[in-house]
Order: C-alpha cells, then sequence, then structure tokens
C-alpha cells in the first residue's frame, strides 16, 4: 500500500462548472482562486536518471525521446496558457485539457491515438475531508499528470525511481502510470482506518452517553463516507477499463498489476459501504437511546407527579378553613397530617418499586 499524504488544510474549492454554455469546445477557463503551476520532470532509464523543477515547456524539449520515461508533474492550474503549451508538446487534445483546468470530473479512462487520458479522485485529509483531481496521461515514453494543488502521495514513487537497479527503472512508463494509479487508491486505507476508529469510538459513546454533539459527529462521518463513495465508486468502473480493454500504452505484465489495483479498489468500495452502513445503524441507535432517555425522564416525572396527586388533595381540603373540619383545633392536628401525607408517599414509592417502575 502507498504511504499516507502529508495532511493538508485547505477551503473547499468550487464545484461550479466556469465555462459558458454554448463556448467553444476545448476552452480553458481557470478556477479564479486556482495556484500558479510548479512543475517538475523526472526522466530516467534503468542507468540514468535526472530530475529537476522547470519554468516552461521549452525545458522539456531536449529531454524528449532522450530518456525511455519521462514524468512531468504539474501542480496548479491557474496558467491555462501554460497548460495549453504542454499541450501542444504532448498533443493533448483541446478537450482533454479543458476536462483536466473543470477539475470536477467524474473518474474516467479516455483513449486516444497518441495516449490514455486517465481521472481519478485523490485524497486530501485536513480539517474537513475532501478530493482534489489527478488528471493523468499516458503516452508511448510520458506520464503528464496534473493537480490542483502541491503535495501528494507520490513521494515513494519518486523514492524508488531515484534508487538504481527498481522494478520502476526497468520498466516502462505504463509501469509509472500503474505506480501513480496505485498510490492514489492505496492512499484510501489510512483514511479509512481513521474512520472505522471514530466509528467504534461512537459506537461506546451513544451506547453509554449519547448527547447532542454525538448527533453531529454521526453526520459529519456520513458526509466524508460519501465523500469518499463518490471519489471511489466511479474509480473502480476506470480501473476496470484499464485492466479489461487492450491498449498499445499498456504492456501485459502492466496490466496483472493494475489488476491488483483494481482489487484495491474493490476493497475500499467495501469497507466504505461497511462503514456507512455501521454509521446508518449508530443513527438509529443514537435516536433509540434518546428516546429511552426520554422515556426514563417521564417517567421520573409521571411517578413525582403520582406521588403529589394525593399530597395536594389533602392540602386542599385542610386549606378550606372550615370550622366543624376534624383535628382542626387539635395540638396533633398538624404531625398528624404531616404523618399521614408521609405515610401516604412511602406506600406509594414502596408500591413502584414492587412493580419495578422504579
Amino acid at each position: 500500500m502507498g504511504t499516507e499524504a502529508p495532511i493538508r488544510e485547505r477551503p473547499r474549492r468550487s464545484r461550479r462548472r466556469r465555462t459558458a454554455p454554448g463556448a467553444p469546445p476545448g476552452t480553458l477557463v481557470p478556477d479564479p482562486q486556482a495556484r500558479r503551476p510548479v512543475m517538475q520532470v523526472i526522466a530516467y532509464s534503468q542507468t540514468e536518471f535526472i530530475e529537476k523543477d522547470i519554468a516552461s515547456s521549452d525545458e522539456i524539449l531536449p529531454l524528449l525521446g532522450k530518456y525511455p520515461v519521462l514524468w512531468l508533474n504539474v501542480d496548479g492550474l491557474g496558467d491555462t496558457e501554460a497548460i495549453r503549451k504542454f499541450g501542444e508538446t504532448f498533443s493533448i487534445h483541446p478537450l482533454a485539457l479543458e476536462d483536466v483546468v473543470n477539475a470536477h470530473q467524474r473518474p474516467k479512462v479516455e483513449p486516444y491515438d497518441q495516449y490514455l487520458f486517465v481521472v481519478l479522485q485523490m485524497l486530501l485529509t485536513g480539517q474537513k475531508l475532501d478530493t482534489e483531481q489527478l488528471s493523468l496521461f499516458l503516452g508511448a515514453n510520458f506520464v503528464l499528470t496534473f493537480q490542483e494543488q502541491p503535495g501528494d502521495c507520490f513521494t515513494p514513487i519518486r523514492e524508488r525511481i531515484r534508487k538504481n537497479s527498481t522494478r520502476i527503472r526497468c520498466t516502462g512508463p505504463d509501469y509509472l502510470a500503474y505506480a501513480i494509479l496505485d498510490a492514489v487508491v492505496d492512499n484510501y486505507f489510512p483514511a479509512l482506518e481513521r474512520y472505522g476508529e471514530q466509528l467504534e469510538e461512537l459506537e461506546q459513546e451513544v451506547v453509554t452517553r449519547p448527547a447532542r454533539q454525538t448527533l453531529g459527529k454521526i453526520h459529519d462521518l456520513k458526509r466524508d463516507l460519501l465523500t469518499l463513495r463518490r471519489a471511489v465508486w466511479p474509480a473502480r468502473e476506470a480501473l476496470n477499463s484499464l485492466v479489461r480493454d487492450e491498449s498499445p500504452f499498456i504492456a501485459r505484465d502492466t496490466r496483472t498489476y493494475l489488476r491488483d489495483c483494481y482489487d484495491h479498489a474493490v476493497r475500499v468500495i467495501d469497507i466504505i459501504e461497511t462503514d456507512r452502513e455501521t454509521a446508518f445503524g449508530l443513527l438509529e441507535t443514537y435516536l433509540s437511546s434518546m428516546s429511552n432517555r426520554m422515556n426514563e425522564i417521564m417517567k421520573v416525572l409521571t411517578i413525582i407527579a403520582t406521588i403529589f396527586i394525593p399530597l395536594t388533595f389533602i392540602v386542599g381540603i385542610y386549606g378550606m378553613n372550615f370550622t366543624n373540619m376534624p383535628e382542626l383545633h387539635s395540638s396533633w392536628g398538624y404531625p398528624g397530617v404531616m404523618g399521614l401525607m408521609a405515610a401516604i408517599a412511602t406506600g406509594m414509592l414502596f408500591y413502584f418499586h414492587r412493580k419495578g417502575w422504579l
């Protein structure tokens, strides 16, 4: 499994489509809040390796064709002109570039003549769980990735590329693409483990000490699990198409590894569905606990009111102050009435206890 991504806190981005209705196909309209791109290129063969940051697509041209594998990673989608130049350098179709900039796409795989276009949702963890779009282009000798923000779960992949005699250095760009997709999928497991722990804590809290804050925690957990489900569920079909459909850009051996990645996605979905069912069960348990607690409160209040009914009756009679009322002028009248009231209350408490109402 991949290593968990670093925690990144950021505001939730807008999901609104920015391209105006009727605009020409391939129109690139960036998000006003999108960051300027930060670009890094890694090119390698079995014996050679180069890694550097670049400022424009012109710096890639000397590396194209020189190495069997070239990986260009772009963090930030705020410069449409730079993205358009990258598209020209790698012969990317304008419609695919439009999907890159409009980062609210459903996970998918689209085959083109010179490359495969893959979209997945990559997990972000912070104060509020969210995802960002990862757009990946797999060509004959290159892998091109676009992310919305800096920071990702690809650090272990870069470390493996920096080392000689590793499998990734001895294989082509299809294996690098598999490693990236596998890291994205495996990065869901640490988050699911945390949610599993939260479910256990909430289950104990719901049973022993349910409070108003408990309901908010359950709803937050359900919302996060729904976010995960929306990200992973369509990714399963996308990964399955990479395994099922023949492609000149994916070798037979790499398809075997992609099958394992697809299996990981199915496991993630199974865990998410199980956790969602558990969360729904916790909500029902919480409502039942609160209902039982309310019933207990009403029972206590009813018993108290029942005890005071005869006492109020006696006090009401003696509050009328008629002349011929019994024991009205007796020195033992007041203690006698109070004793009678105490005896009635004690008798009723004993009776309720025998009935199991207390």
